[in-house]
């Protein structure tokens, strides 16, 4: 069949080919990571398989669409409005930021601003994060206004992660107090417990709280925090490393819980 056009399209971190028809229609794509060819008529398949023939690397694996999974169906059923997986980075704090920006000029820093850049800072880390097979959220809204800056999802578990905007201070973390520079000690360990304890009994699992400093100039930890994991912003990624907890097919089924709105309504 003469006039396929290939199409390399990148999604959830995953590279497809797509076939097309030269009106536009999808004849069939090819999953590298899978080394599949999914053919959605079987009519078409040597055509399919010569127009992809200079990008194959090795022997593939050729048939109908896979079935879709509980966890692909419920997302496909999710009306947009309560869909999160959109959200970007601090979404909270830019909604908030285009409804009042605050006075033209100020004496100091409007605070939401330098939020704004560690959740953003750490959210694209996480984002990173997808290739691995890891899902990431953000900005996921709880009821009585709080939210969870980023929710982790993948191999290696689930991780509550909040950030901390620490640029060129220092900060010692003493449990259950955080204090940056020479500013009193917060009692944000607290918070980030709870937020994962939150997390844990919207999604009936374990998350573990982590706490991001973003661009802090000293870290100063006496004595590890109980359950609190501790991190800066160039060891986000660390993370990754993490594995053997949940199968791919637990990670989307628990990813497309927490995507739904709904789920966190109901804490």
């Amino acid at each position: 069949m003469e006039g396929l056009r290939v199409i390399p399209t990148r999604r959830h971190g995953r590279e497809r080919l797509y076939v097309c028809l030269p009106d536009g229609r999808n004849l069939a794509w090819y999953d590298r990571e899978t080394a599949r060819v999914n053919l959605l008529g079987e009519d078409h398949e040597e055509g399919v398989l010569t127009a992809l023939g200079p990008f194959l690397t090795g022997p593939v694996s050729v048939g109908p669409p896979p079935v879709p999974t509980p966890a692909e169906l419920a997302r496909l059923s999710l009306h947009p409005d309560d869909d999160l997986a959109p959200n970007r980075p601090g979404e909270a704090l830019l909604v908030g930021l285009e409804r009042d920006s605050g006075p033209a000029r100020r004496l100091r820093p409007d605070p939401r601003r330098g939020a704004l850049a560690a959740e953003r800072t750490v959210g694209e880390a996480l984002d990173r994060m997808d290739g691995a097979g890891w899902r990431a959220l953000h900005s996921i809204p709880l009821p009585g206004g709080d939210r969870v800056h980023h929710l982790l999802i993948g191999p290696g578990g689930l991780y509550a992660v909040h950030t901390l905007y620490a640029r060129r201070r220092r900060v010692t973390v003493a449990d259950p107090r955080v204090g940056l520079g020479r500013h009193e000690p917060r009692l944000l360990l607290r918070r980030v417990r709870a937020d994962a304890d939150r997390a844990s009994h919207a999604l009936t699992a374990e998350v573990r709280p982590v706490l991001v400093l973003v661009g802090a100039s000293a870290v100063t930890v006496p004595a590890p925090p109980r359950e609190v994991r501790v991190l800066t912003d160039a060891e986000v990624e660390t993370l990754a490393r993490t594995g053997g907890v949940l199968k791919p097919a637990d990670v989307e089924a628990l990813y497309a819980m927490a995507r739904d709105r709904n789920t966190w309504a109901r804490l």
